[in-house]
Order: C-alpha cells, then sequence, then structure tokens
C-alpha cells in the first residue's frame, strides 16, 4: 500500500492518520515542557549513579544474561517531573558487540490498571545517542538532557499501551558504553531486558507469555536485531513473542552511509556511526580519516542525533576521510564489521514481522537519489527494507510490509505508529498474523561487501 492510497483510503485509515497527528501534538507538547520546565528533577547522571555499577564478588562472566544484579523503584517522570506510574529500573547482566559479559538497565513500566498477569510490550526507544546520559532509564528516572529529548517525547507513545494495560519495558537498548549503530548488541541488550523483567519479583512478570516487540527507527533496530536474534541467544523469550512491529529500518549500514553522503539534513550520522561502530567493535578506525574527520571524530564523542541533523549539510564521506580511503569498501578492518550489522544475514526471526518504510526522503533534504540505492526516507533506504521483507517471506517468515511512497522518515511515523499498535493488538488478541509478500517489489542486493 503506498502513502497516496493510504491518503486517499476508506475513512478508517483517515483516522489513524488524525490520530497519528494527535500523537504529535502530545509530543510536541512534552518537547515544550521538557525545554521551559525550571524546576525538573535534577536526577543522578548514569556515569555518577551506583545503580549502573556492578560491584558483586562473582565474575561477570560466570552470570548468566538476564540476570537480575539490582533493582530499584521509582516514578515514571517525563522532562523530570513525576508522574502517578510505578516504573521498576533493573541492572541485569548482558553481551556486548564483541561477545563480552555487559550490564545494562531496563525500566519496567507497570500498567495503570491490570487484574491479571499483564501481557508486555518492549517499546525500543529511537534516542540515537553516543551519550549515556541520553538513555531513557534516565530520562524515566527524572533526568533532562537535550539528547536524552526523545526518551522524553515518547512517552506521549508508551502512555496508549500503560492505558491499555499492558506493562511496558524500555531497554537502554545501546548498552551503558552508549555504541550507536550495533544492531546486534541492540538485540542482546533488549532480549535480557525482557528476561529480567520476567525474572524479576518486583515486576510482577513471572507469568508472562505474551510480548510484544515495536520501534521506530533507532528503536526498529533493536526491535529487528531483538527478533532476528531472538531463536538462538533467547530462546526462552522466542517463544512467548506474539510479533515485532518495526518502521524506518536500517538494514545495511554500508548502504546508509552511501546514502546519507552529502544530504543538506543527515549527513552528520557519518560521524557519529564512525564514532559508534568503532567503539562497539573496539577498533580504531582513526587512522583512515583527514584532519577534519578527526576533528569531529574528537568532537562528537558524546554527541546525539538531535545535535547533528542539519548541523553538518553536506558533508561527504570524501572530506572525513584521507584520499587513499575515500571509498571505505577499501577498508578492510572496516568491511569486516559493517557486514556483521546487515539485517537477515545470520539468523531469521520466527515471530511475525510488521515493517513500515517511507520512501520519498529526497524531500528532506538529501541531494538526489543516488545510483544503485533507489528512493528511501532520507536516511533509511526503501530498496533494502523491501529486500530484507522478501528475504524474510522465503524463509517463511509471516511479514506484512507498508511503504509510505509520499513519506519521509520522520512523516513516516505518523502513519505508521497507529498501524503498527493495532497490528501488534492483532497478535496479543490472538489473531493470525497477516501477510503481504507476493505484492512487495524487489529492492537491493544485500550481500556482504567484498
Amino acid at each position: 500500500m503506498s502513502s497516496l492510497d493510504f491518503l486517499n483510503g476508506p475513512i478508517d485509515r483517515r483516522l489513524r492518520l488524525t490520530r497519528g497527528a494527535g500523537l504529535l501534538v502530545g509530543l510536541l507538547l512534552i518537547a515544550w515542557v521538557a525545554l521551559v520546565a525550571p524546576s525538573a528533577r535534577a536526577a543522578v547522571l548514569p556515569g555518577q549513579d551506583p545503580f549502573y555499577r556492578y560491584q558483586g564478588s562473582t565474575p561477570l562472566a560466570s552470570i548468566a544474561p538476564g540476570t537480575v544484579l539490582k533493582t530499584r523503584s521509582l516514578q515514571y517522570h517525563v522532562a523530570g517531573f513525576p508522574l502517578p506510574i510505578r516504573a521498576v529500573q533493573l541492572l541485569y547482566r548482558s553481551t556486548g558487540q564483541v561477545g563480552q559479559a555487559t550490564v545494562n538497565v531496563t525500566s519496567v513500566l507497570k500498567p495503570v490498571f491490570s487484574l491479571t498477569t499483564p501481557k508486555v510490550v518492549s517499546y525500543q526507544s529511537a534516542y540515537d545517542s553516543l551519550s549515556p546520559n541520553d538513555e531513557p532509564s534516565y530520562a524515566i528516572s527524572g533526568g533532562v538532557t537535550l539528547g536524552g529529548l526523545l526518551p522524553n517525547l515518547e512517552a506521549a507513545l508508551i502512555l496508549p499501551d500503560l492505558l491499555q494495560g499492558y506493562a511496558v519495558v524500555v531497554p537502554d537498548t545501546e548498552g551503558e558504553a552508549a555504541d550507536f549503530a550495533a544492531g546486534p548488541e541492540y538485540g542482546a541488550n533488549t532480549l535480557d531486558s525482557l528476561r529480567a523483567a520476567i525474572a524479576s519479583p518486583a515486576t510482577g512478570l513471572a507469568g508472562t507469555t505474551k510480548i510484544g516487540l515495536i520501534g521506530y527507527s533507532g528503536g526498529a533496530i533493536a526491535t529487528e536485531w531483538a527478533a532476528e536474534r531472538a531463536p538462538s541467544y533467547a530462546p526462552d523469550i522466542n517463544r512467548r513473542l506474539v510479533g515485532a512491529a518495526m518502521g524506518g529500518v536500517l538494514v545495511d549500514p554500508a548502504h546508509n552511509l552511501h546514502y546519507v553522503d552529502g544530504s543538506l539534513i543527515w549527513s552528520g550520522v557519518l560521524p557519529i556511526s564512525v564514532i559508534g561502530i568503532a567503539r562497539s567493535f573496539h577498533i580504531d578506525l582513526t587512522q583512515y580519516l583527514s584532519d577534519y574527520g578527526l576533528q569531529l571524530y574528537n568532537q562528537l564523542q558524546n554527541a546525539s542525533i538531535i545535535q547533528v541533523l542539519g548541523a553538518y549539510p553536506g558533508l561527504t564521506i570524501a572530506q572525513l576521510t584521507k584520499p587513499q580511503y575515500q571509498v571505505p569498501e577499501n577498508i578492510p578492518i572496516y568491511v569486516q564489521v559493517v557486514n556483521q550489522l546487515i539485517m537477515g544475514a545470520h539468523n531469521t526471526p520466527t515471530t511475525p514481522l510488521f515493517i513500515g518504510q517511507g520512501a520519498n526522503g529526497e524531500l528532506e533534504g538529501t541531494l538526489g537519489i543516488k545510483p544503485g540505492i533507489g528512493r528511501g526516507d532520507g536516511v533509511m533506504i526503501a530498496g533494502d527494507v523491501r529486500s530484507l521483507a522478501r528475504e524474510y517471506c522465503a524463509r517463511g517468515v509471516k511479514v506484512q510490509y507498508t511503504q509510505y511512497d509520499l513519506l519521509s522518515h520522520t512523516t513516516s511515523l505518523l502513519p505508521w505508529l497507529p498501524a503498527a499498535t493495532a497490528w501488534l493488538n492483532d497478535r496479543f488478541a490472538g489473531n493470525p498474523a497477516p501477510q503481504n509478500c507476493a505484492s512487495i517489489a524487489p529492492g537491493n542486493s544485500l550481500a556482504p561487501i567484498g
């Protein structure tokens, strides 16, 4: 279904768009509160908060992933102000991008009303940041930062689920080091957060049998990788999954770096992606950077997506790299790591998927459609997303794919969110998952580099 079909379709579809516009108004109101509230609670920064550190005597590597290490209960805060909703925060053991034992924090938000063990929505935030201070757990505990604005805005998306009686689990998907763009690590952090949420007596979720995953943009990275990794990494969680809804999906980071190359708005993603990839894989990419690239690399170590959008109009890979490395595919270590970040190249979900993707991002400021890449939403490539959907269909996964032909990355959220929410509600209700595999158009090659 195209975005034109959506806008000209039956009234119920247009009402969904209206609901999306209402959510946008809610987001803007929360943003205004976050920016002007002078008396917001001053939470302890994660780097200074002992809750975020494991201090036990047992070696962390000897502890099973998903094990709860610490527990605390507090009120759910938005823009530093407490709401009458309880949040249980858990420090738990997880696994980093290169397989190392790590710790991470998740927040379990309890529903307003629930007479039985609630169903669980795992909400993956789109906070996209290199700073640990921008994590959802810090915002939920009362912290307010510019880069953490998105987790505060997302309260408008989370509250409807709480009012429906769902428990909402919000993991710090990037981990405590803020490993931006490290998709497999996002997936492990998400799955282990659900293990911890179910295991903790403080959450009341021990009897949970139904879990749904949902996330957009950066949240889609975590959602897809969690669904993809669940059968092998966390089969105990996989058997509880009823579905995964994602939108604005980063399928092949190597393709996306070329797509945003020279973009008027999204080119700031280039340097922060380099930082995130180097950080998560524990590799040194500075030797390949130009003087200007190295300057940005050092300057943006704690930057968020909010800080770089539109800040570097027209920035190119050629400006960031030394002359001999301006084709990044010629850098062996780069090839080695980005091939590990291609969705679908390593595992297959078994839970149904709802995927939404915009395809008219040229209007948001890219310099044009790149040869061999095709249309996208300004930062994500529609052809890559279609190829992933078709590949999963071929492997037997039930996939419902929707492309918003007239919409960009930010505007696609409006129709995607109510449709994804309705789709996930149907999965919780036990209704058969729809699929439209036969109508998904061909996309790009997702073959690994080299």
